[in-house]
C-alpha cells in the first residue's frame, strides 16, 4: 500500500509566460472574493477503504477549527465519491475501491478532480488525485485460437497479422512484447500504433512444404512488464495451401477520412482496394477486420467484396475523436495485405450544458449590500470548440447579477438593495447556453426569499381621529379602535398600541380613557360629563416589536356629545325660605305692561339649552302672560280695582331635550299704588314655620365664631383707644397742631344739596333670631318690595333719586326704601329692638 504524495500545493497552470502569469494571477486574486487554491496527490489503484490519501490541512496550511468552522466538505461532478474529507483530522481517505482500468481506460495519466469549499469566508481548493497503475491484469486474447491458410508457394517475408492482446495495465504493466513459438518458417515482428499499442505480424521466414509439414501449430505469447510478469497465451493453427503465388497488395498503406458524430447507421466512410496479381480464383479478394474481436467492430463495418467502410453503431465524439482500423485483404489462396485507415470524428452541438450548483444560499436579509454572494454554480459542456464555449445569464429583470471568477465557475451575486416590502421572493432562473450551431442551453431555477429587517415604521392612515361618545356612558365602552399598519413582518409588524402619559387638567390621561396594547380600541375608563368637559385630546403611540423598535404617534380627539340631564336653573326671580319677593303693578298699568322677567339658564348645550316660558297656574290667566321665548311676565288687559292685591304666578320652564326637563318658579306679584296696602294684604301669606335642624347647627356655630371674632375686636379697638389717647395727651401738651379725626363714614358734603349726610341702616326686629335679618340691597337697584310676615314693624331703607320719587308714573318695583332727611346737621339714628350692623 502507498500513502498519497502531494505534488503541488496551491499551483496554477497557465499556457503563458511566467510574467503574464504573475500578473493574471494578482488581477484574478483582486476580482474574486473567495480564495483558490490546487493540490494534487497520487495513489495506486485497488487501495482499501480507508486508506490515507493525503493531510489536506497541512497542504493547504488550514486549521482545523477553519475546516469545521467553514463547512468544508467536497463537491464532485463524478457520480461515484470515491474520496471522502475528515474534517476532524484534515485528511483524504479512500472511500470507495478505485481501479484504474475502470475509472480512465488505456487514459494516462489517470486522474480526478474534485473541489472542497469552505464557507464564511468562501474558498474554493481544487484537488486532484492521480490514480497510478499497478500489474493486476494480464495481456489477454479474445479468441483461444487463430486459424491460417497459406499456400505453399507463398515467398519468404510473407506477413501474416496476428490477433492483439490487451491488457487493462497501462505503462510498464501494460502490454510489452510478444513471443512466437520456436518453429522453422516463421518469425515474428513487433510493430507500435500511432496511439503506441502494440501488435505482432508473423512474417514467413522459409517456404511452405506442404508435403513435408502440412499443418503448423505455433503458439503467440504477449507478456507485459509488470513485476511480477503476466502473460497470456493463444494457438496459432496453420494449414498450408497448394499454390497460389501472389498476395493481394492495397492501393495505399495508410486511409483516411472524416465522420460526424452521431451519424445514422450505414453512413458511408470510406472506400478501401487491394488488387491480386493472380488470375481466377486466386485473383478475389476479399477485406475483413484484421481484429475481428475488436470493439470496433460495433462501430465500423467493411464490405467483404467492395471494400466500402460505414458506420455501424453509434459514435460520440466525448468518448473517442479518433479511430484506427487495420484492413485486411485475402484471395483465394489465402495470400493477404494489410492496410490502415484513420477515421477522425468530427464534433457536433450534440449536449448541452450542465449547471451543478456548488453552494447556495435560499434566504438572503433585505439590508444585505449589493454584491452579497448567493450562490456559486459550475457549468460543464462535453463539446469542444465553440460548441463548449458557455455563457451564463440571469433570465429576465431582477436585482441580481452573474459573473465569472474562474473557467467554467460563475458566482450570483445581488445587484442592488433588496427590500422585503416591495418583493419578498425572486424565482431566478440562470441559462446557460454554448456558441454551438444551433445552440443548446440549460436552465435551472433558483428560489430566493428575502429575510425581514425592522426598517419601517408603524403608520396610521390618518394623521388625527375623531370620536364621538355621549355624555354619561358607562365606563369601559368602546370609543373607536386604532388600526395601524406596518409593512414588515413577524415580529418586526407585531403592534402595540400605548397611551402616552399627559395630563389633563390635572389629572393623568389615563384616568380617562385606556387603550389596548394589542387590538388598538380606545375604552372610555370613567363617565363624562359634558358640562365637566367638552374634547378630550390625547396622543397614542405605536410600536412595533423590532429591535429597536420603531414608533410614530396619533392625535386622537374624543369630543363629548350633550344629554339633556340638566334641568333649567332659574336666576330671576330667587326663590327664598324665609321671605316673600313681590313684584308690584300699579292698578293704572296699560296693557302689556312688563311685571318682571324670568331669568332661566340651562348649562345643556344645543336644543337640550333651548328654554320654553309657560305659565301654569295663575290667581288671574286673564291678567298675565308670559313671553314663550323670553320669559317676560306682561298684562294681557287694563288693570282694574277690581283685581285682587296678591296676585301668584306659577311659570314653568322647559327645555328642547328629548325628554325634556323643567323647572318651576312662583312669581308673587303686587297689584297696588301704595306700600301699606301691599303690607296688609300680604301679611296673610303662608310661611313656612318648619325649621331645619342644620341650619340652627350652622347659625349657632356662625355665632360663636362671629362671637369670637367680635370680642378680639373688641380687645385691638381698645388697645388702639387707649394707644391713641394717650398719643392725645402727649400732643396736647406739645405745641403741635391738632389734626381732627372723623369717624369712617364720615364725609363733609360740599354745595347746595338737601341732604348733606346720608345714611344706610341694616334694622332687624324678631323674636326669632333665624328670622329677623331684613337685607337690603345696594343703593340704585331695581325697587322690590321685600316683606317679612313674622314682623309686627317693618324698617325699610330707600335710596334714590328724589326726581324718581316724585314722578307719579315712575314703577314701584322697590328693593331698598331710602330715606332723605332734610336737615343738614342732623344725626342718622336708628333704633330697633335687635340693632343690624352698620
Amino acid at each position: 500500500m502507498f500513502r498519497g504524495i502531494p505534488l503541488s500545493t496551491r499551483r496554477i497552470k497557465w499556457h503563458y509566460g511566467v510574467g503574464q502569469t504573475i500578473f493574471y494571477f494578482i488581477f484574478l486574486c483582486y476580482i474574486c472574493h473567495f480564495v483558490t487554491g490546487h493540490i494534487r496527490y497520487s495513489i495506486p489503484e485497488e487501495m482499501k477503504k480507508g486508506s490515507l490519501i493525503g493531510n489536506v490541512a497541512q497542504d493547504l496550511s488550514l486549521d482545523l477549527k477553519r475546516l469545521r468552522a467553514g463547512r468544508a466538505r467536497i463537491v464532485s461532478g463524478e457520480s461515484i465519491q470515491y474520496v471522502d474529507l475528515k474534517t476532524d483530522k484534515g485528511i483524504l481517505t479512500v472511500k470507495e475501491r478505485i481501479d484504474r482500468e475502470q475509472l480512465c481506460g488505456d487514459t494516462t495519466p489517470c486522474s480526478f478532480t474534485f473541489e472542497m469549499i469552505l464557507e464564511n469566508p468562501m474558498e474554493l481548493h481544487q484537488i486532484t488525485v492521480e490514480i497510478t497503475d499497478i500489474n493486476d491484469n494480464s495481456p489477454t486474447f479474445k479468441r483461444d485460437s487463430m486459424h491460417f491458410e497459406i499456400s505453399e508457394i507463398a515467398a519468404p517475408g510473407a506477413r501474416f497479422s496476428l490477433i492483439s492482446a490487451e491488457d487493462l495495465d497501462v505503462g510498464v504493466n501494460g502490454l510489452r512484447d510478444y513471443f512466437l513459438s520456436d518453429n522453422d518458417n516463421f518469425i515474428l515482428k513487433q510493430h507500435s500504433n500511432a496511439e503506441g499499442k502494440k501488435y505482432a505480424e508473423m512474417v514467413l521466414q522459409k517456404a511452405l512444404d506442404r508435403e513435408v509439414n502440412p499443418n503448423l501449430s505455433l503458439k503467440l505469447i504477449a507478456v507485459d512488464g509488470g513485476t511480477p510478469q503476466r502473460s497470456g497465451t493463444v494457438n496459432i493453427n496453420v494449414a498450408v495451401l497448394d499454390a497460389n503465388d501472389n498476395a493481394p497488395v492495397f492501393n495505399q498503406s495508410v486511409y483516411k477520412a472524416v465522420v460526424t458524430e452521431m451519424s445514422p447507421k450505414d453512413t458511408y466512410v470510406t472506400t478501401v482496394s487491394a488488387g491480386d496479381a493472380d488470375f481466377g480464383s486466386n485473383a478475389i479478394v476479399t477485406y475483413y477486420f484484421s481484429d475481428l474481436d475488436s470493439a470496433l467492430g460495433d462501430l465500423f463495418s467493411v464490405d467483404e467484396k467492395t471494400g466500402v467502410i460505414s458506420v455501424k453503431g453509434d459514435i460520440d465524439y466525448e468518448k473517442d475523436k479518433k479511430y484506427e482500423l487495420r484492413i485486411d485483404a485475402k484471395d483465394q489462396g489465402g495470400l493477404t495485405d494489410s492496410s490502415k485507415v484513420i477515421i477522425e470524428i468530427a464534433d457536433i452541438n450534440d449536449n448541452a450544458p450542465i449547471l451543478s450548483v456548488m453552494s447556495f444560499t435560499s434566504h438572503i436579509s433585505e439590508d444585505s449590500p449589493p454584491g452579497t454572494t448567493i450562490g456559486i454554480i459550475n457549468v460543464k459542456d462535453l463539446d469542444s470548440g465553440d460548441n463548449g464555449q458557455v455563457s451564463c445569464k440571469i433570465e429576465g429583470t431582477a436585482p441580481f447579477k452573474i459573473k465569472s471568477n474562474l473557467r467554467n465557475y460563475y458566482t450570483l451575486t445581488t445587484d442592488s438593495v433588496l427590500d422585503r416590502e416591495t418583493v419578498s421572493e425572486y424565482n431566478i432562473t440562470v441559462v446557460a447556453t454554448d456558441n454551438g450551431t444551433p445552440p443548446l442551453s440549460a436552465k435551472r431555477l433558483f428560489n430566493i426569499k428575502v429575510s425581514d429587517v425592522n426598517d419601517n415604521s408603524p403608520v396610521f392612515p390618518k394623521s388625527v381621529y375623531s370620536a364621538f361618545i355621549t355624555e354619561n356612558n358607562s365606563p369601559g365602552v368602546s370609543v373607536l379602535t386604532l388600526k395601524a399598519n406596518d409593512p414588515d413582518e413577524n415580529q418586526n409588524a407585531r403592534i402595540s398600541y400605548i397611551l402616552e402619559g399627559k395630563s389633563i387638567a390635572g389629572s393623568s390621561v389615563s384616568e380617562y380613557v385606556s387603550v389596548n396594547v394589542e387590538t388598538g380600541v380606545v375604552l372610555a375608563a370613567r363617565s363624562f360629563d359634558y358640562e365637566q368637559i367638552k374634547e378630550l385630546v390625547f396622543v397614542v403611540k405605536v410600536q412595533d416589536g423590532g429591535s429597536p423598535p420603531l414608533s410614530s404617534n396619533v392625535t386622537v380627539k374624543l369630543i363629548i356629545q350633550d344629554q339633556n340631564d340638566n334641568p333649567p336653573q332659574v336666576l330671576y326671580p330667587v326663590q327664598t325660605g324665609g321671605s316673600m319677593v313681590a313684584e308690584m303693578v300699579p292698578r293704572s298699568a296699560d296693557v302689556g305692561y312688563l311685571v318682571t322677567k324670568v331669568v332661566a339658564v340651562d348649562v345643556d348645550s344645543g336644543q337640550n339649552a333651548w328654554l320654553s316660558y309657560k305659565l301654569q297656574k295663575a290667581t288671574d290667566r286673564a291678567l298675565f302672560e308670559v313671553g314663550l321665548q323670553n320669559g317676560e311676565i306682561r298684562t294681557i288687559r287694563q288693570v282694574t280695582d277690581k283685581d285682587a292685591v296678591k296676585q301668584r304666578l306659577t311659570v314653568i320652564v322647559e327645555d328642547n331635550g328629548q325628554p325634556s326637563r323643567s323647572a318651576t318658579v312662583v312669581v308673587n306679584v303686587a297689584v297696588a299704588d301704595s306700600f301699606p296696602e301691599v303690607l296688609s294684604d300680604f301679611a296673610d301669606f303662608p310661611h313656612d314655620k318648619e325649621y331645619n335642624d342644620n341650619l340652627t347647627f350652622y347659625l349657632v356655630l356662625a355665632l360663636a365664631v362671629v362671637s369670637f371674632l367680635f370680642i378680639t375686636c373688641l380687645v385691638v379697638i381698645i388697645s388702639v383707644k387707649i394707644y391713641r389717647w394717650r398719643q392725645s395727651r402727649i400732643l396736647y401738651h406739645s405745641s403741635l397742631p391738632v389734626i381732627p379725626y372723623y369717624p369712617p363714614r364720615y364725609s363733609e358734603t360740599l354745595g347746595t344739596g338737601t341732604l348733606p349726610h346720608v345714611c344706610n341702616y341694616e334694622v332687624c326686629r324678631t323674636t326669632d333670631s333665624r328670622k329677623s335679618d331684613c337685607k337690603f340691597g345696594q343703593a340704585n337697584s331695581q325697587n322690590v318690595l321685600i316683606m317679612d310676615p313674622s314682623s309686627s314693624v317693618t324698617m325699610q331703607r330707600i335710596q334714590s333719586e328724589k326726581n324718581i320719587l316724585d314722578e307719579p308714573d315712575s314703577p314701584l318695583e322697590v328693593r331698598l326704601i331710602i330715606w332723605r332727611f332734610s336737615s343738614s346737621q342732623q344725626q342718622c339714628n336708628c333704633e330697633a329692638d335687635h340693632p343690624g350692623p352698620e
